[in-house]
């Protein structure tokens, strides 16, 4: 008898295991940093502060949401070339007058599905206006000319639902979406007129991201 309770109590063991191993594995991501050097830092904080009235000592973010982009470079290459760099190129006008800080993302996928990290996923990135302060972004290399593929579907739902069980994460929204949060305690721009009109990644890639996610119950878009 004794034998077979400790038995038992072995198989318990082995299930609890294997269940907190598949809790915290998640989709194999390969590191690809930019620069984040000092300067970027201070600019990042500098960032926070004028466009989120947010003083800190480090440019950390507490995630609640994530933003899915598409990158409208074709390559994995140019689209890290892009990021690479602590300042804004000279070409991007429409945002360089809220400051020099250049754009970046936590996360891009690849046309192949692979899930490369940038940068640490709780540090800021300059992708979303009047959120970054609690996003999370996926960059996809595509665009409306190159449409995003199956694989980049399945790496984002994976990549997703990985981030959800690390953190508070709320949302899930495409980058279209970003001004319906507008007037909720989420969107902290002080910048009136520091407004973008965004496409990306498309109505049918984030309907086809919310299927398969939708056991995660994240909340609904404000209208």
């Amino acid at each position: 008898m004794e034998m077979y309770k400790t038995l038992g109590m072995f198989k318990n063991y082995i299930f609890i295991f294997v269940l907190m191993l598949c809790v915290s594995c998640g989709p194999t991501i390969f590191q690809e940093h930019i620069v984040f050097d000092q300067e970027r830092e201070d600019l990042t904080i500098e960032y926070m502060k004028e466009h989120y009235g947010i003083e800190q000592e480090t440019p950390t973010i507490v995630p609640k949401m994530v933003v899915v982009h598409w990158t409208e470079i074709p390559t994995f290459q140019k689209t890290i070339d892009a990021f690479y760099d602590t300042h804004l190129p000279s070409s991007r006008k429409a945002i360089s007058g809220a400051g020099s800080l250049n754009v970046s993302s936590q996360f891009v996928i690849d046309r192949d599905g692979l899930i490369y990290s940038l940068m640490p996923e709780t540090t800021m990135a300059r992708h979303v206006i009047g959120l970054n302060h609690c996003a999370i972004g996926i960059e996809n290399v595509g665009g409306p000319d190159m449409p995003l593929t199956k694989a980049q579907l399945n790496a984002n739902v994976k990549l997703i639902k990985y981030l959800k069980r690390k953190y508070p994460i709320e949302y899930v929204i495409g980058h279209y979406e970003y001004q319906r949060f507008e007037n909720t305690e989420l969107w902290l721009e002080k910048d009136k007129g520091y407004r973008t009109v965004k496409t990306d990644p498309n109505k049918e890639f984030m309907e086809a991201i919310r299927n398969r996610t939708a056991q995660l119950n994240f909340k609904p878009i404000p209208n």
